[in-house]
């Protein structure tokens, strides 16, 4: 066994006793180098850099050496022998002196200062930044000594005081050197055994995805693709559907024109929870890669917001249209959700069957339908009334019927009759994010779980007068714009509850002309919704109110009345 370690020493007397150890080690190849903080940070960087497999220190340059490398760190430790020797010399000293230093020193102190009774007295700092104001504080109190270690001593003198370091003997440094091998060696002992189960489960499951609890990906090997397919918002719908118990799931996905089958099971390890899938990919008729055409049905679509009479009237529609396998149209503003609406019934009602995009401004209408896999039921033909060549669009639409795949169209304006007529489909107009308000809020929650989980982001609530600023916005963009306009929020906020604050904070102050409305009704009910919004704002305090509308309470009062 050949490891290479290296000491950083805080001080310089340290390397005469590591030279002294260095012949009670011939397996390791010992490097040392002297430097304290920042210095032994620099130093131990440059040693990683240069091979080390472990680094030893001591006190706060160890800490601090922790945090800027990858590879093991041991922290040197005051023996007891140590501790009395140093305590006990300072202690000989007739000069009032005080030990500093962080809990793993002074606690230890303490206990033999009170049991030799020695005329000392030890104080506890948790971070380095705090010994300066102690030092000066001891200084007020009369005392002429500071025992402790480098960043003490060093402060000390700069105050004026004397330094005492309370130092390592070559036990300590014998101890540290051992506690390397042994940490090499079980460091050693796992990293074999992790490449042999690694090499196991190359061989017997080349595609494994490993995600935490989060749907982060921890581990990731998929030797058939590129690069791993899943993105963390397949994760989130994958898991969600495994089994408490851990017995396997299966679900078939579709993804950039490729069919992909995954089995998952969940797995519980020591109160954290792990989520194991194992890909496989179709072959054959299982795929369809073609310019154009691409499977179009999610995992989940995920939850539907419902809550306005129009979207359920919609689903209703719809839901008569699938059991009677007639052609429809879906038209309406992009960013309105068309896709998902589809997406959401199609998998209510064909479970097993694929539901294809083709879009018919990219795809050869000529071979469109050659290749189709046979599990396809369904297929949303995007932009159909941008086809040039309506015989080709009429030719591909009677194929399809004579396959017995169910067309749907999606158009993002209203479709002309000719292409109604060709498809022989009823129009159904999708309503806008304005013709549907109720859903607003139901959204907003459901992205913001979203970004939650996908992103991390800490807010998981709305707060009751933020909600009311999100309503009283316009979403050009329709659900597209509701959903930027969350994650922009989540983002933005630093607590756990959006707030109206953030909601203003974060709003556009500077529209352009063409952004801007002309808000409805006659002057004096917009002056009104404008008072009635400020006050709710405000929590309906009318001194608030009446100083951000620029007009006395008295004026408020009043048009409150009116």
């Amino acid at each position: 066994m050949n490891i290479n370690v290296h000491i950083i020493a805080p001080y310089p007397s340290m390397v005469a006793l590591i030279k002294e150890c260095v012949s009670l080690f011939p397996d390791l190849n010992i490097g040392y180098s002297v430097g304290d903080l920042e210095n032994g940070v620099e130093l131990a960087i440059e040693a990683e850099r240069g091979g080390a497999d472990i680094l030893i220190s001591r006190g706060g340059t160890a800490r601090s050496i922790k945090r800027a490398v990858t590879i093991p760190v041991i922290d040197v430790q005051l023996s007891g022998y140590d501790m009395i020797r140093s305590l006990t010399l300072a202690g000989s000293l007739k000069e009032k002196t005080a030990i500093v230093g962080f809990a793993n020193l002074t606690s230890g102190a303490q206990a033999i200062i009170d049991l030799l009774d020695l005329p000392l007295k030890a104080f506890t700092v948790t971070d380095s930044s705090e010994v300066p104001a102690l030092i000066l504080d001891l200084k007020s109190r009369n005392y002429k000594q500071i025992a402790g270690d480098v960043i003490t001593l060093k402060t000390a003198n700069e105050y004026g005081l004397k330094g005492f370091l309370i130092q390592s003997g070559r036990e300590s440094i014998r101890k540290a050197l051992e506690d390397a091998k042994l940490v090499y060696g079980y460091l050693h002992q796992n990293d074999k055994l992790l490449r042999v189960l690694e090499r196991f489960l190359q061989s017997s499951y080349p595609n494994l995805v490993v995600a935490d609890e989060c749907s982060r990906v921890v581990y990731a090997r998929t030797a058939d693709f590129d690069r791993n397919p899943l993105t963390e918002e397949h994760l989130a719908a994958l898991g969600s559907k495994l089994n408490p118990d851990g017995t396997p799931t299966s679900e078939k996905l579709t993804l950039d024109g490729r069919t992909l089958f995954t089995e998952g099971r969940r797995l519980d390890l020591d109160g954290e929870v792990y989520a194991l899938y194992v890909l496989r990919q179709a072959s054959g008729q299982e795929t369809a890669q073609h310019v154009g055409l691409f499977p179009s049905q999610a995992a989940d679509p995920g939850p539907v917001a419902e809550a306005s009479p129009t979207i359920r009237r919609l689903y209703e529609q719809l839901r008569v249209l699938y059991r009677g396998g007639d052609s429809f149209c879906l038209y309406g503003p992009k960013g309105s959700g068309k896709n998902f609406v589809i997406d959401h019934v199609h998998r209510e009602f064909s479970t097993d069957g694929v539901l294809l995009a083709i879009d018919a401004k990219r795809a050869d209408l000529r071979t469109a339908v050659g290749k189709i896999p046979a599990d396809v039921t369904s297929v949303k033909l995007l932009h159909a009334s941008r086809v040039d060549d309506e015989q080709q669009l009429a030719d591909l639409i009677r194929e399809l019927a004579d396959r017995r795949i169910r067309l749907i169209l999606i158009e993002d304006g209203s479709p002309p009759e000719s292409l109604l007529r060709i498809a022989d489909a009823v129009r159904l107009p999708m309503p806008t994010l304005g013709e549907r308000r109720e859903d607003i809020l139901p959204l907003a929650r459901i992205f913001l779980a979203d970004c939650h989980q996908r992103l991390g982001t800490d807010a998981v609530k709305i707060q009751a007068a933020a909600e009311e600023l999100l309503l009283e916005q316009d979403y050009p963009d329709q659900i597209d714009g509701l959903k930027r306009r969350i994650k922009e929020l989540a983002i933005a906020e630093n607590g756990y509850v959006i707030r109206a604050e953030t909601v203003r904070k974060t709003a556009s102050t500077s529209p352009s002309d063409d952004d801007w409305r002309v808000p409805g009704g006659t002057l004096k009910e917009i002056e009104q919704r404008i008072i009635e919004s400020v006050l709710r704002e405000e929590n309906h305090n009318q001194s608030r109110t009446a100083e951000r509308l620029g007009i006395n309470r008295a004026t408020l009062w009043r048009k409150l009345k009116e």
